[in-house]
């Protein structure tokens, strides 16, 4: 099939693409930006999702369109509302023109109406967008993904873990995850595409075993700074540290992470692995791959 990956020079987005190289499919990559390290044999184009530019020469002639452009933080030309509901419903519509037959949208695990965060919301009102948009769709929601490059296992936690003289617990640190593997959830989008049984569903792409936040940090600490004592962080000193966070120009941590972080991020793996044929590794099998010390 010729595919066209938007956020295709994104980190997941790398994993996509070679996976779909794998197996054997054309690959058209959309970005804003070229790729530091472009992946041979991967057609780069250039267009914006949130403008809309670029994005019907990308999908002409294209048989799939898999969609994972997102944002976890908001900066100026880029808000939530812009990148996952804008850009996303530009996306269905150069689909549709186009006359793509397929199309596969990365959403988030804990994505809803009803969410505390507008990452949350946000996502959720573009799930609405691809459930009406007439193609047939298939919608994923991965949890934490981790993997080599990763900003969250590799970045925010080594550094939480490394950079203080203790380890700062958020809380209580008992919320709950279900991290998986960044190759996994290349592997789920890439069989979607193929797989009649996937047509007008939605996966909740999750990893095989919970851990809490205290647990995640417990692993990384043993890994990287063996014994360093684990301190808890009261949730009310947390909130005034996130307002004073608001004052850097780049924070840590912003609210709307804060409030994700508080609801957790866990869901049933098992749809997603038996339909998708998924046999779903462990953190503990690339975490120190992850942390750069393997």
């Amino acid at each position: 099939m010729r595919v066209v990956v938007t956020g295709a020079t994104g980190y997941i987005g790398g994993y996509v693409c070679r996976r779909l190289l794998a197996d054997g499919h054309e690959v058209i990559g959309l970005s804003r930006e070229p790729a530091a390290k472009p992946l041979a044999r991967v057609r780069s184009v250039k267009g914006d999702v949130i403008t809309g530019a670029g994005l019907a020469d990308a999908v002409k002639g294209a048989d799939a369109l898999i969609h994972l452009v997102g944002v976890i933080a908001e900066k100026r030309g880029a808000t939530f509302q812009q990148v996952h509901v804008d850009g996303t419903r530009n996306v269905v519509a150069a689909a549709r023109a186009a006359g793509v037959c397929r199309l596969v949208h990365m959403s988030a695990l804990g994505a809803r109406s009803d969410g505390r965060s507008a990452y949350q919301r946000t996502k959720a009102e573009a799930e609405e967008l691809v459930r009406g948009s007439g193609l047939p769709y298939t919608i994923m929601r991965p949890s934490l993904v981790f993997g080599e490059g990763d900003a969250f296992f590799g970045g925010s936690l080594k550094e939480l873990v490394t950079l203080p003289p203790v380890v700062p617990v958020v809380g209580s640190g008992e919320y709950p995850f279900r991290p998986i593997w960044a190759e996994d959830v290349a592997t789920a989008f890439s069989r979607a595409l193929t797989l009649a049984a996937t047509v007008e569903r939605e996966f909740d792409l999750a990893g095989p075993t919970e851990y809490t936040l205290r647990e995640l940090l417990t692993m990384i600490r043993d890994l990287l700074r063996p014994g360093k004592p684990l301190i808890g962080v009261p949730l009310p000193l947390m909130r005034l540290g996130i307002q004073l966070f608001k004052l850097l120009p780049r924070p840590p941590i912003t609210e709307d992470q804060f409030l994700m972080l508080l609801a957790g991020n866990t869901g049933d793996p098992e749809p997603a692995a038996s339909v998708l044929e998924l046999e779903l590794a462990r953190l503990e099998q690339h975490l120190p791959q992850v942390l750069g010390v393997a």
